[in-house]
This record gives C-alpha cells, sequence and structure tokens, in this order.
C-alpha cells in the first residue's frame, strides 16, 4: 500500500478542511469519550525511510498526528517481505522523531503472519521485541499492528493470543477490516483499520474514511 506524497498531501488537506481531530493511542487510553465528531488516527506501517521523509513534513505542516508501527527486527536495513529494497529507519534516526507528530508502536519482531504462528512463537516473538527495545534504548507504546493484519480467528487460539498480548502488557492490537470504529472500542484487540491505496482518487478517499468498507 503505497501512496504519493502529492496524494497524501491531497488527503491530508481534506481532513484539515473538514475539521478532523487525529490522536495518537496513548491519547485514547485515557478518553472514556471523544470530544469531537470527526476524529482519525493516522498509521504506517514498517518504518519505511520515506515515511520520515515524505509523511512526516506533511503531518507538520497540516498539524496531524500519526502512529508509526516498526518492525524490529530490521531496524537499519532493507524490508524482505515486499521488494528488499526499501530502507528502513535506524534506532538512531527513530530516536529523532518529533514525538509531538508521530508515535512509535509494535509491528512485531520478524513481520510474520500471526495466523501462521503458534502462541508460544507469538511470545517468542514478542520478546525479541522488547529485548531489542530495551537494547537501543527505546521505548514504543503498548500497540501492536498485526503484519498483514493477519491474526489467529478461530475461538480458541484468539482468544490464547489475545490474552497472550495482554499479558505482555499491550493495550491495543490493530487488524486492517476497513471498517470504521466505534469508540471505546468494541474489542480492542481487533480494531480496524481502513486500507488507503496510492490508486484511491480523492472521491474514493473520502467514501472510505466516512463508511469503511463499501461495495
Amino acid at each position: 500500500m503505497t501512496i504519493s506524497a502529492a496524494k497524501f498531501e491531497e488527503q491530508l488537506q481534506y481532513l484539515s478542511k473538514k475539521g478532523y481531530t487525529s490522536y495518537h493511542l496513548k491519547e485514547l487510553l485515557i478518553l472514556k469519550k471523544l470530544p469531537a465528531k470527526k476524529n482519525v488516527v493516522i498509521t504506517f506501517d514498517d518504518g519505511f525511510e520515506s515515511q520520515r521523509e515524505f509523511a512526516l513534513p506533511l503531518l507538520k505542516k497540516y498539524g496531524f498526528k500519526a502512529t508509526f508501527f516498526i518492525p524490529l527486527k530490521y531496524l537499519g536495513t532493507n524490508d524482505s517481505w515486499h521488494t528488499k529494497e526499501i530502507p528502513i529507519m535506524t534506532s538512531e534516526t527513530l530516536k529523532t522523531l518529533d514525538l509531538s507528530t508521530v508515535e512509535l508502536a509494535h509491528h512485531s519482531y520478524a513481520h510474520r503472519k500471526y495466523d501462521a504462528l503458534t502462541i508460544p512463537e507469538v511470545a517468542e516473538d514478542v520478546r525479541l521485541s522488547f529485548e531489542t527495545l530495551d537494547k537501543n534504548d527505546m521505548s514504543f507504546g503498548p500497540f501492536m499492528a498485526y503484519p498483514y493484519g493477519k491474526f489467529p480467528k478461530l475461538a480458541a487460539s484468539n482468544l490464547q493470543f489475545k490474552n497472550q498480548l495482554r499479558d505482555a502488557g499491550f493495550a491495543y492490537g490493530l487488524r486492517i477490516g476497513n471498517r470504521v470504529n466505534t469508540f471505546p472500542f468494541k474489542d480492542p484487540f481487533e480494531i480496524q483499520r481502513i486500507d488507503v491505496k496510492g490508486e484511491f482518487s480523492l472521491r474514493k478517499f473520502k467514501r472510505k474514511v466516512r463508511f469503511g468498507k463499501f461495495f
């Protein structure tokens, strides 16, 4: 899901014009209800250097916040799951980001599909994530965006998965789903995100923001 800086700016202009308020996930933890009617959490996966280069200045320009989800195994390397050529930010670069604009959170350790892992393998992935944060003297918000939006769906494994994340200290887990969420969240470990693709027209973006999934 790649988008040009020009299209991203067009979308931010629309959100600003319509009076949307952006939030970091950590802010939602302390709110019982949202004070405004039009609310958005803007998220980016994978920690690509291009997000710092192109998205961050635009977020600042229009006064929006965003959450960057980082796969910690790949700090300072290239992605191994897409083109294998896209550089990912280093720990030192992440530490320089303006935390009033960018909130950092988890995108797993090894960027593997959680629905293809056993519960002990998920636990090990989470352990390695926290170990990497400690090693690099970093702190992330207690939020996880599931790689590829994948997580265990069967009832027993779904419960084990969510309990494992909760026991590890996570407060929210984000999938895809393409639904507009209500707040407080019905299931904090199945928060649905609306995917935004580079080929979307502004008209389609507007409809997605208002209605989520549509046919």
